[in-house]
């Protein structure tokens, strides 16, 4: 996993308890052809604290897959970084869950059950009271590079 400006990985901490969480996509099985994933961030309000990314290829684990300590890539990025490229996934089916990390506690923060830091999925779906699905976040990893671009949301 290469990123511009990367920080040491802290645990992550859910947003699913809260209300959302972090980054999914990845899926680590098989003899699929290797693939990279270049993930670009849009929409980072600042350039204060982290940028906490989850890949996952496991719908169970979507999207806090801090849960899922085989079928995950996960890494923790200084937010000035604008793109994150993941090396070595397996070609398949995965979901990413980020979350803006701006006071660097590991979590994300929430206010009333509503993030109060910035959160993206790949698909960029629609988020209604909660995370999207693993289905609605999919994204097809084949044996070349893949780009995804992940635009943050902020809702306080």
């Amino acid at each position: 996993m290469s990123v511009s400006g990367t920080a040491p990985a802290a645990p992550i901490r859910g947003w699913a308890r809260s209300t959302l969480l972090v980054l999914a996509a990845g899926g680590l099985g098989g003899a699929a052809p290797l693939a990279s994933l270049d993930i670009g961030l849009e929409g980072l309000r600042s350039t204060k604290g982290l940028v906490q990314v989850c890949i996952t290829a496991d719908p169970a684990h979507f999207p806090a897959c801090d849960k899922d300590p085989v079928a995950r890539r996960r890494t923790v990025a200084a937010a000035a970084a604008t793109r994150m490229r993941f090396d070595d996934l397996p070609s398949g089916h995965y979901a990413v869950a980020l979350f803006h990390d701006e006071n660097g506690n590991g979590r994300i923060d929430t206010r009333f059950g509503i993030p109060i830091e910035g959160v993206g999925f790949s698909n960029n779906p629609r988020l209604w009271f909660g995370p999207p699905s693993f289905r609605a976040a999919e994204i097809t990893v084949t044996g070349q590079a893949t780009d995804e671009m992940v635009k943050l949301r902020y809702f306080l």
